[in-house]
């Protein structure tokens, strides 16, 4: 039985290819829509240029509308920064972050999107404070609940508390799938093994993770095994991912309306050997979420020292073990080069 659960990408999971020029805009959004994966997200910075130092040119507002018409897509998500410490010598103080929030939100509203993504280090009184303006917008502000944060936290329990005083529905949550860390990924073993780190200690590393040791220990441990640099570089990786509850996510579904779809790796049999995501959806489908699983593929960071990451195929290859989880007939396919408009 299909789910009601929509697929959709972020157009961060195209940064590389965007960034040297193999894809444009056009090509993030068709090779997405052809995927079946129509939610598209975005960062503001990557995909509009000017944002937010000096605004967007508004025809390439109206060339955006243009291609999520033409690709019959849906404006998800704009995922926002809040610099606050821009200036040198003073951070921002707390009248102007609220006024950097609203012009995101009237500049997702110019797109057309849902949601803006807050960064999880903004406080809660910055976005209460925001809430009107998104209301009057039709917007909803979704702070991004993040590795090495979840939903115990006290900085998360903090900004749900400051959500429900204000009564405000335009406040909720984005949690990122990265929280859900089950295993240590393989791109990342295989990348610290390339620059040094012993295998014993790498082995070691990575059953510490599974399990569960608490990382100031493994850290201590693999000095005491003689590691260096990178070794410690490795070690220290586990203070800022964890295996936390997905079912966690229950308690908190009525703010949640997107997810990042973090992953590291899909293999060949569409497996992400690191996130389960299998619980995932089902805890999803278990707290009657309808919105979009946004693919978010970060693995490029560690393999392009030793080959060209291949962003496209990543998200296909999630993309289709989504569509079996979801309950999808269909497999998603690329139809054409996914390079095809930069190369004409």
């Amino acid at each position: 039985m299909s789910s009601k659960i929509k697929r959709g990408v972020s157009l961060y999971s195209y940064q590389n290819e965007t960034f040297q020029g193999k894809m444009t805009l056009e090509d993030c959004i068709r090779v997405s829509a052809e995927l079946g994966a129509k939610g598209i997200e975005i960062i503001g910075e990557q995909t509009f240029w000017g944002w937010p130092e000096y605004g967007v040119a508004s025809e390439d507002v109206d060339q955006w509308h243009r291609l999520i018409k033409q690709y019959d897509c849906t404006p998800v998500s704009h995922d926002f920064m809040l610099d606050y410490k821009r200036y040198k010598g003073r951070e921002m103080p707390f009248e102007e972050q609220v006024a950097s929030v609203k012009k995101d939100i009237e500049f997702g509203a110019r797109l057309g999107m849902k949601y803006i993504r807050a960064l999880v280090s903004i406080a809660p009184e910055v976005l209460v404070a925001a809430a009107h303006h998104a209301e009057e917008h039709n917007i909803k502000i979704l702070i991004e609940v993040h590795a090495p944060l979840h939903f115990d936290h006290p900085w998360i329990i903090r900004h749900a508390e400051a959500f429900e005083k204000s009564g405000s529905d335009a406040l909720g949550f984005l949690p990122d799938m990265g929280m859900f860390l089950f295993a240590f990924p393989p791109v990342w073993k295989e990348k610290f093994l390339r620059i040094g780190v012993p295998p014993a200690i790498a082995d070691y590393v990575e059953k510490a993770y599974e399990d569960r040791v608490l990382s100031e220990y493994v850290i201590l441990n693999v000095q005491q095994m003689g590691g260096t640099g990178p070794a410690i570089a490795m070690a220290e990786t586990l203070r800022h991912n964890a295996a936390f509850e997905p079912k966690r996510m229950l308690d908190y579904m009525p703010r949640i309306h997107n997810i990042h779809g973090k992953f590291y790796e899909v293999t060949e049999d569409y497996v992400e050997p690191s996130i389960p995501y299998d619980k995932i959806v089902e805890v999803l489908k278990q707290g009657g979420y309808e919105g979009y699983i946004c693919s978010e593929y970060e693995g490029n960071r560690w393999i392009e020292d030793a080959q060209e990451p291949d962003s496209v195929e990543q998200v296909r290859r999630q993309q289709v073990m989504l569509a079996k989880l979801l309950g999808e007939t269909e497999v998603p396919t690329i139809k054409t080069p996914a390079f095809a408009v930069a190369a004409e």
